[in-house]
């Protein structure tokens, strides 16, 4: 994989977890804040793992597609 295709990867992989991780926190972090560090961690990944991978990369994906010109698409 070359450099330029790695950084897009991290870059879209970052616009898609900061903000889901900040909204669950927002959301949740409350509720969950008397359960011990491991057990937030792991309700975290269960339900955010998955958003980013079916459905907040696919959706960044498209929205990047969409700002591609013609000639930059592959």
């Amino acid at each position: 994989m070359k450099t330029r295709m790695k950084l897009m990867a991290s870059l879209k992989i970052w616009i898609a977890i900061y903000p889901s991780i900040t909204l669950f926190l927002f959301l949740f972090g409350e509720a969950l804040s008397g359960l011990p560090l491991y057990l937030r961690t792991l309700i975290l990944t269960l339900a955010l793992v998955p958003w980013v991978v079916f459905i907040g990369i696919p959706l960044i994906d498209k929205f990047f597609r969409i700002g591609q010109s013609p000639n930059q698409k592959k």
